[in-house]
């Protein structure tokens, strides 16, 4: 089987320009993308099929000049030829000709799962104002009520006291549901330091096989070459073990499977609202299941506050992971489908 025969069985557009941007080559896919044939393409210049101010060309300027691959995420295509596209792209050397540089266009690939985390942690952050009001509003009358109700037992018959206690437990029910809430705050407190992941991993691996994924399998597949975390240890854990307590939730049977994986993703950054320099991202933690599948219902909801696949659940489980990498500077990504599952987390290093 030749390289060809298995570049043009790619679903996405691939395409090799040489060291002025003249296409040397093209799959398929990608004479689809340009709006052309192979023999109108080979040898035309990239820049007179994109806008010469085009994000695309700079990364190859870029990936000449450092030698190395890069990813970019949530760029914009458009010209009155191809039309417009939102696009992932990943431009590398070639091996044989480090002046040729590969680029494969991606659509609604991590750039849609990179937007989508910000709106995950939009959404989870909206809970804050939220929370405030409701500790303001609803807790101070909530502390009434239950001193009514103990002033009641005092003066009831032994019988009636039931209803009393149903009341004292429903309003501390509620006041732990607005404490769960409290967590969402707008100005994170983030005790960050050089974190090894796999020791947070580990703890969570340790906790997990103790209690609420004792009777399923757990893979641990960690890259040991991996550098340390910029963040806050306490809630990385918290992060990974809803993460792997989630998984542990869906799990039907004793076939129960889950797969912990460290890995390093070269070339991943984020830029943050508010501007600034990308967020280099280049280390991924990933939590897969092998149960049934998010519904489609729900999938693009998934983050949200209150929104639950779980009978007896709050919705503020997944959140709060939203808000927490958000808080890191990361990003979380989600892909399911029937017996697979993924979350995989993006995060930074330790710079030296």
């Amino acid at each position: 089987m030749t390289p060809d025969i298995i570049l043009n069985s790619m679903p996405d557009p691939v395409l090799v320009v040489n060291h002025k941007d003249d296409i040397s080559f093209l799959n398929l896919a990608a004479e689809g993308f340009l709006q052309g044939s192979r023999d109108q393409l080979i040898g035309q210049n990239l820049q007179d099929l994109i806008p010469q101010d085009s994000p695309v060309l700079f990364l190859l300027s870029k990936v000449r000049r450092h030698g190395t691959s890069y990813t970019e995420h949530g760029i914009i295509l458009a010209s009155p030829k191809i039309g417009s596209h939102q696009v992932s792209i990943s431009a590398a050397p070639v091996i044989d000709d480090p002046s040729a540089i590969t680029l494969v266009f991606q659509h609604e690939s991590i750039a849609e799962k990179l937007n989508d985390n910000l709106s995950q942690k939009g959404a989870a952050r909206s809970v804050s104002a939220l929370a405030a009001m409701l500790s303001h509003e609803i807790k101070n009358p909530l502390s009434g009520i239950r001193g009514a109700a103990q002033l009641l037992e005092m003066i009831i018959e032994p019988n009636d006291r039931e209803l009393t206690t149903l009341i004292k437990d429903e309003t501390d029910r509620i006041v732990k549901l607005l404490d769960r809430m409290e967590v969402f705050t707008d100005n994170p407190l983030l005790d960050r330091s050089a974190v090894n992941i796999h020791e947070v991993l580990d703890h969570v691996v340790r906790s997990a096989k103790s209690g609420f994924a004792s009777k399923f399998k757990i893979i641990e597949n960690y890259d040991p070459s991996l550098p340390s975390v910029f963040g806050d240890r306490d809630q990385l854990v918290q992060i990974f073990m809803n993460l792997v307590k989630n998984a542990a939730e869906v799990l039907e049977d004793q076939d129960g499977r889950i797969t912990i994986k460290t890995s390093y993703r070269h070339g991943v950054r984020l830029a943050l609202p508010g501007g600034g320099a990308p967020q280099y991202l280049p280390l991924m933690v990933t939590i897969e299941d092998n149960g049934p599948g998010i519904p489609d219902d729900i999938r693009d909801h998934l983050f949200d506050p209150f929104i639950t696949t779980k009978h007896n659940g709050s919705g503020l489980g997944l959140a709060l992971v939203a808000k927490l990498v958000g808080d890191h500077g990361g990003a979380i990504e989600l892909d399911s489908k029937p017996e697979t599952t993924k979350f995989n987390v993006l995060l930074p290093m330790m710079k030296n």
